[in-house]
This record gives C-alpha cells, structure tokens and sequence, in this order.
C-alpha cells in the first residue's frame, strides 16, 4: 500500500466507525526519517497506515495510540536517540535525533476535519492542515495553489499549532503503451502517483501490463488538452516511440498548466518531433526535459525509467539538488 496521505485517509474513510487514531510528527531536532508534518493512522485492530519513523518507532508508537483510543486524550511521545542515557535509545531509533509525536483520537463527533481534507485531495484541491499540539483539535483549511513546503508551529493566544501544507500526490500522464512503459507505470504506482496512460494504438497499452494505471484513454486529440486541465495532471512522459504520436502529445499538452514533460530519445529527435508538431522551442508552455531523465548510467527499460522518475520527482517536489536536465539519458 502507498503511504501517499491520499492512501492513508481511504483506508480510514472506509470504515470510520472503527477506532482510529492519528499520529503526526510535529517536530524534530537533528536526523530524522520523517520530519515533521508525516502523519500515520492507526485503527482498533492494530493496522498501521502510513509511517512515522523507519519503522523502529512504530510498535510504541501502536501501544501509545490504544491508550489514546480507550480514553478518547490526545498524546505527546518524545523519542530521542541521541541521549543514551533515556529509555527512547533502547528502542534503537538509529537517526541520532530527535522526534516528537502527538497522537489524537478521531471520532464521529471530531473526525479532525479529514473528512473535508479527503474531498479536497479527491477534487485535487489543495489546502493547510492545521492541528493544535496536545488537543484534539484541526481544522483543514483550502488555498488554491497552497505548494510543498515545510510544517511550522505557529504560536497562537490558546497555544502552538503545527500548520502542514496538504497537497494532491502527483498524476502523471505517460503517452505510448509499449514495454518499456511497463516500468514507469509500475515504479509511479508504487509511489502512489496517479497515473493516466493514452496511446491510440489497438496492440499498445493493454490493460493487463498495466494493472497500476488509473487510467487507459483511447484517443490522442484534443480532448487529451481539456483532460489535463479538469484532472490537473502535473508531469507528462512522452514515449511512444513514433515521431508524429510524439507531436501530437506535445501540442495537445500546449496551455495545460503541467510542470514538466519527458520526451524519451536523443536530442535531434527532439528537434524533430518539435518540427513536426509545428512549434518552436521558445514556444514551448511547459519545461521540456530532452533527452528525457537523469544520466544514471543504466540501459535497460528499469533503469531508464527509474531516471525519468526520479528526475520528475525533483521538479514536481523542487529538489534543491536537481542537476541540469539537458545532460540526461538518451
């Protein structure tokens, strides 16, 4: 299962009758696997979704929670690895920091507001999460073109409050259905991406290669522009292997709003494709990686598309350490 917040919050919206609790870092101090704004909920029947450390906190993290359920009051945990003389070094956290948690039990009656965060993310809608540190209040609150960003703890007149950008998981768009889109397909899914795949090919994008995809769409016309628009798709890998389903792709995708577009192939066929699509490169609504994915040195259809992957992951979370993507995989 994803631990994207989209999956976590299905898993709880399919039986809310059931006791659950949510768990959240809200800070930390040196090394940490999850900073802070990671949340996880944990339900009666000791099922866990989504994590809070790399999985050596969990345990104490479940017992603590059972607690929070019988007697319906929020928890503040404290984990610290780096004093060895505290119980919480036993325990083998391994980072050489510190993590702090609040826990709060959900109910009908206060539900945190997830249920309103659950229909902004199914509309993509983004938003703030905001959860009072030690209580049993949230409040999610939508702003349209909220980004990825860094929790805060705000101090307020009735206390601090841990405030966490809340936005969709990214929906990719990859056009071509052939073999080596087996891969991208599969390595987004396991990222909990959603994922649409169009080729107008009848041989390509069978179903059953694609068990991952959200989406098979038939059709390569202008309705592929009105459907990244309404679906707000944020990244399109472009693959098909044939210059003028290529073309068309990168006209269709022209004034969507995506952020950034893979084209497989080396850079003359770019030239191409953008000649035979009847733009120019300065013309170009969108950030276009050609050859598309980072140089990690592989050849095979896993390897290149873990490059593409990878290289779109740090334009759509605005990695610090993105290198120049001209010099890619060819």
């Amino acid at each position: 299962m994803s631990n994207q917040l989209s999956a976590l919050l299905a898993a709880w919206k399919k039986d809310p009758d059931q006791s659950w609790v949510l768990g959240t870092v809200y800070r930390t101090e040196g090394s940490a696997y999850r900073k802070a704004g990671a949340m996880t909920l944990i339900n009666g029947l000791g099922q866990q979704f989504g994590l809070l450390s790399g999985g050596c906190l969990e345990a104490d993290v479940i017992r603590h929670a059972h607690r929070s359920m019988r007697d319906g009051q929020s928890r503040l945990l404290s984990y610290d690895d780096s004093a060895e003389d505290d119980w919480t070094f036993q325990l083998g956290i391994g980072c050489g920091g510190k993590v702090d948690i609040m826990l709060q039990p959900l109910s009908r009656e206060n539900d945190l507001d997830l249920g309103k965060m659950v229909a902004a993310l199914e509309q993509r809608d983004s938003g703030r999460y905001h959860q009072k540190i030690g209580a049993t209040q949230a409040f999610f609150k939508s702003e349209e073109g909220c980004k990825p960003a860094s929790s805060v703890i705000e101090t307020r007149v009735d206390g601090d409050w841990l405030v966490t950008p809340i936005c969709p998981e990214p929906h990719l768009l990859v056009v071509g259905g052939g073999v080596d889109a087996r891969p991208v397909v599969s390595i987004a899914g396991e990222l909990g991406w959603r994922i649409t795949l169009v080729d107008p090919r009848p041989t390509n994008a069978c179903t059953e290669h694609f068990a991952a995809a959200d989406t098979i769409l038939r059709q390569l016309d202008e309705n592929l522009t009105v459907y990244i628009r309404e679906r707000r798709v944020d990244a399109a890998v472009i693959m098909s292997h044939n210059v003028d389903i290529d073309a068309e792709a990168m006209r269709y995708c022209q004034n969507t709003g995506l952020q950034h577009v893979a084209l497989l192939g080396p850079r003359h066929r770019y030239k191409e494709v953008l000649e035979c699509a009847g733009l120019s490169e300065g013309q170009l609504t969108y950030a276009v990686s050609a050859p598309a994915g980072l140089d990690i040195g592989g050849q095979l259809p896993e390897s290149i598309a873990l490059s593409i992957l990878s290289e779109c992951h740090a334009v759509l979370h605005r990695s610090q350490s993105q290198p120049d993507l001209r010099f890619a995989v060819g």
